[in-house]
């Protein structure tokens, strides 16, 4: 069973940044798509970026492109993802989600197909 710990969140001032860590335990990065996805408020659940450390493949979405950066650590089986210039929009739960890739490399963007989940962590960005 896949056990995923998000951590870092916190609250910041526009513009400031903050550095989110995900450590799945029981299962290796190199085997699996992590991904951040964020819930805010009154609105669905958006995909944020996603990595497969094995191929460096990352996937950003277009609203935080050039501020969050995905990254992992094999040695520490860590994903990372530093957000900087952070912005109230940005305020949401994070969660850190994994999905194991198929034997051909393959694997997919989406959130339903990411079938393990974290717990949440609360980043609030004032103005």
């Amino acid at each position: 069973e896949v056990q995923l710990q998000a951590s870092g969140g916190g609250t910041v001032q526009a513009g400031g940044s903050l550095r989110l860590s995900c450590a799945p335990s029981g299962v290796k990065i190199v085997d699996y798509a992590i991904g951040w996805f964020r819930e805010a408020p009154g609105k669905e659940r958006e995909g944020v970026s996603l990595i497969s450390v094995v191929d460096d493949t990352v996937f950003t979405a277009d609203s935080v492109e050039g501020r969050f950066t995905i990254s992992g650590d094999i040695a520490k089986n860590t994903v990372y993802l530093q957000m900087d210039d952070l912005k109230p929009e940005d305020t949401a739960v994070y969660y850190c989600a994994a999905q194991e890739i198929l034997s051909d490399g393959s694997w997919f963007k989406t959130a339903p197909y990411f079938d393990s989940w974290g717990r949440g962590t609360l980043v609030t960005v004032s103005s």
